[in-house]
């Protein structure tokens, strides 16, 4: 990378693509959710929960993305150029297969996994057509992922977020034609909707892979897409794998807790869809920050510059929770209106509302860990977010959802208290362990052994 694009990476010009792309993929769901929301609420709640466990399938793919934009990152604030395009080569790689595998089994068992959450039975043939379309083709979403960060952790934060605006505009267009049907077009409804996703996923892919051709400026040695190196491979996983097992556990927890909301009937399932679209516009701020201050930070553990990476993560969710903050508020003041856009349901409006002002409270801890534990992962401090996060997803969210939705009859107030309770906890917990600077003796191990192999 040369000195003026290195530059160039400041937390603003890193973040706001990735704000911008963030917020594109959100539509991009609510875009399915919305349209699909004047087509029949129970075709919503069947994509609903569909997209529940095809995103803890997403996730899994995330542990290699993970380890390259990491790994990349760091390699490139050391200058190590070519290790880092090797690095990148083998990522994709990796997550090609590994997807491949994956994207098989959600295509022959996505009726019995359907079946494993009690899917009401009015909403399982959607959900499964659903399922086969999307999830049969989810391999493709693991390389724009892969693609994506490699991307992003070389400064190209703006090629992301252009291809997702090219991703929306087609899967926008696709939806209108099978569900309003217009010049004669036949309405498809949930199954097209599943075509329209898959496609505009296609198509992103192409151009995102023709542009890390262009970026790579030779760079990316692609013999290493067919020839690994071991320590590669070794340092991808050791990064990937524990980085991605903080979100598995979380989506698996959250499959669970679905589960639970199931048992209260299809219009707790629906109200809870809408209203967690609503908050994703919430959370994409710390999100964003998130991920720009990882970048950052890797680029300067790198470097060898500690304390301006510890002062970078504390600036960086100063931001994070008062944007956070202030959002929530917004969002609960036009709770009325931003759920009417979805329904008229006064059930769903009432509780939706409720949900919305406990989001206020959940949202700043949110931030905790979005920002901190991206802050660790750059630095190579990866097991104990994933240690604290185990526990404290199945320990406090799991187990109060079950407690305080089911057993004491809250409902989805009892569910969103658990939620709340899990944020909290994990993010003073994160916050605490950054502030005792134990991952600076991490990043020094990894530069003392890089500098070794060299």
């Amino acid at each position: 990378m040369s000195e003026t694009k290195k530059q160039n990476l400041s937390l603003f010009a890193l973040t706001w693509p990735i704000f911008i792309e963030i917020l594109l993929h959100m539509l991009m769901g609510n875009a399915d959710t919305l349209m699909l929301s004047q087509y029949s609420d129970n075709a919503v709640a069947a994509v609903g929960v569909t997209n529940q466990i095809i995103s803890v399938v997403i996730v899994m793919f995330g542990f290699v993305a993970a380890g390259a934009s990491i790994l990349v990152a760091q390699n490139l604030g050391a200058n190590q150029t070519v290790t880092a395009g090797k690095i990148a080569v083998t990522s994709i790689s990796l997550n090609l297969w590994f997807s491949l595998l994956l994207s098989l089994g959600l295509f022959i068992y996505s009726k019995h996994i359907l079946r494993i959450m009690d899917l009401p039975t009015e909403l399982l043939a959607e959900a499964d057509v659903y399922m086969q379309i999307v999830g049969g083709f989810i391999f493709v979403q693991a390389l724009i992922m892969t693609v994506s960060a490699i991307l992003r952790s070389y400064g190209f934060t703006k090629d992301t977020m252009y291809v997702t605006i090219g991703m929306n505009i087609v899967n926008v267009i696709g939806n209108y034609f099978v569900i309003f049907g217009p010049f004669g077009f036949p309405v498809l409804g949930v199954e097209g909707v599943a075509y329209s996703t898959m496609i505009s996923r296609f198509l992103g892919f192409i151009v995102i892979l023709i542009l890390l051709v262009k970026r790579s400026n030779k760079q990316l040695p692609f013999a290493s897409f067919f020839k690994y190196k071991k320590e590669h491979v070794k340092d991808l996983l050791g990064i990937g794998v524990p980085s991605a097992g903080e979100q598995i556990s979380f989506n698996a927890s959250q499959m669970v807790i679905t589960y639970f909301i199931a048992q209260l009937g299809t219009i707790a399932i629906t109200t809870k869809v809408y209203v967690q679209n609503i908050m994703m516009f919430i959370l994409l701020f710390s999100i964003a920050i998130g991920q720009g201050s990882q970048i950052l930070i890797g680029h300067m553990i790198g470097a060898g510059d500690i304390e301006k990476a510890y002062k970078r993560c504390i600036k960086s969710l100063q931001i994070a929770i008062v944007i956070s903050l202030i959002c929530g508020i917004i969002v609960y003041f036009s709770s009325d209106f931003l759920l009417g856009i979805f329904t008229d349901d006064t059930t769903i409006l009432q509780k939706g509302a409720l949900l919305l002002l406990l989001t206020v409270i959940l949202e700043p801890g949110r931030a905790f860990n979005l920002v901190v534990i991206n802050a660790l992962r750059a630095t190579g401090d990866v097991k104990f977010p994933v240690f604290i996060g185990v526990i404290s997803m199945w320990g406090v969210s799991v187990t109060f959802a079950w407690f305080f939705g089911i057993y004491l009859g809250l409902g989805l107030v009892g569910v969103w208290i658990a939620f709340i309770a899990d944020e909290w906890l994990r993010g003073i917990l994160m916050l605490r362990r950054w502030r005792s600077k134990v991952w600076v003796r991490k990043a020094y191990v990894k530069k003392e052994q890089e500098e070794a192999s060299a």
